[in-house]
């Protein structure tokens, strides 16, 4: 015979069942700013990570060596580049470091990780041939990357997570984007892992002045995951991200959609620190531009996204 405790246990999970109401009771972790900067620091510590590099190659281990210790699976995707302007073959890496792979429902959050090889847009014309350090424009987005990892190893998510990690983004010149965003259409052609519902791409996420609005592209191909997200950073207070229209990027979360209809979106933020002056593609794209406070803000959206996604069900 059931004891009186039994029995409304019992009810409770049938009155759930009913409504529909989730299980899910799982306390969401905190994003660590400042753990997340150091791995920016340690990344501009390699110097620049253009491919053929030794700050590439040294820095390929390093985001290796650090997600085969947290993710369920590592898989690196490796390819051939032929750059069109000096005839060189370099080798590129894409890593994507999966959590929970037996999940179907998955979401894709990506980054690039290699860095400019040309400061082609410094104020000073000597240094324009000179590759940068990307603290900003590469290693911004994969700091965070890399703290989200130590979360999903430590707190199981509720939907399946892959961390991409593309190469190859910015080798391109000026008005050629058939040569940008490499890892990302190598990666649309030859998906080794479960397809995404969705990607988020984060670029240039570690301005210390963050303003985030609503990239345009991102509105054209994802205008429901875009308003969840901005929605749900409202919500939680984190003032960088601005409920207005931004400008149009051409970024790896374009690419995705146009090769391999995964709604994408890039939360970036392309003036770096303002319209009036940008550090983008220039020498002055280092540490002391960035805060731990900016990348805090983007991975406690993230975190809460990918947490959150437990208590829909």
């Amino acid at each position: 015979m059931l004891d009186v405790r039994r029995l409304k246990i019992l009810v409770i999970l049938a009155t759930l069942l009913v409504t529909g109401q989730s299980l899910w009771t799982q306390e969401i972790p905190e994003f660590d700013g400042e753990r997340s900067f150091s791995y920016l620091e340690d990344q501009c510590d390699f110097g620049p990570r253009n491919p053929g590099s030794a700050g590439h190659s040294d820095c390929l281990e390093y985001i290796k060596n650090h997600l085969q210790q947290l993710a369920d699976s590592v898989v690196t995707q490796t390819f051939s580049y032929v750059d069109p302007y000096g005839g060189e073959t370099w080798e590129l890496s894409n890593i994507i470091a999966q959590f929970r792979p037996e999940l179907q429902e998955r979401i894709w959050i990506a980054a690039h990780w290699d860095t400019r090889p040309w400061a082609d847009r410094d104020r000073n014309r000597q240094y324009r041939k000179t590759p940068i350090l990307g603290a900003n424009d590469g290693a911004s987005g994969v700091a965070v990357l890399m703290e989200l990892a130590n979360h999903l190893n430590s707190d199981s998510p509720p939907v399946g997570i892959d961390l991409v990690f593309l190469d190859g983004e910015d080798l391109g010149k000026s008005g050629d984007l058939e040569y940008f965003c490499n890892g990302s259409r190598y990666l649309a052609r030859n998906i080794p892992v479960n397809r995404p519902e969705y990607c988020i791409v984060i670029d240039m996420v570690g301005d210390a002045d963050l303003v985030l609005p609503m990239e345009w592209n991102s509105i054209r191909q994802a205008p429901q995951l875009v308003w969840q997200l901005w929605d749900e950073a409202e919500k939680l207070g984190l003032s960088a991200f601005k409920s207005r229209r931004g400008q149009p990027v051409e970024d790896d979360h374009v690419v995705l959609y146009n090769e391999a209809g995964i709604p994408s979106v890039d939360i970036i933020d392309f003036e770096y620190p303002n319209r009036y002056r940008n550090y983008w593609h220039t020498l002055e794209d280092t540490p002391e531009k960035c805060s731990a406070e900016s990348l805090w803000q983007v991975g406690t959206l993230l975190i809460n996204h990918i947490y959150e996604k437990g208590k829909d069900k």
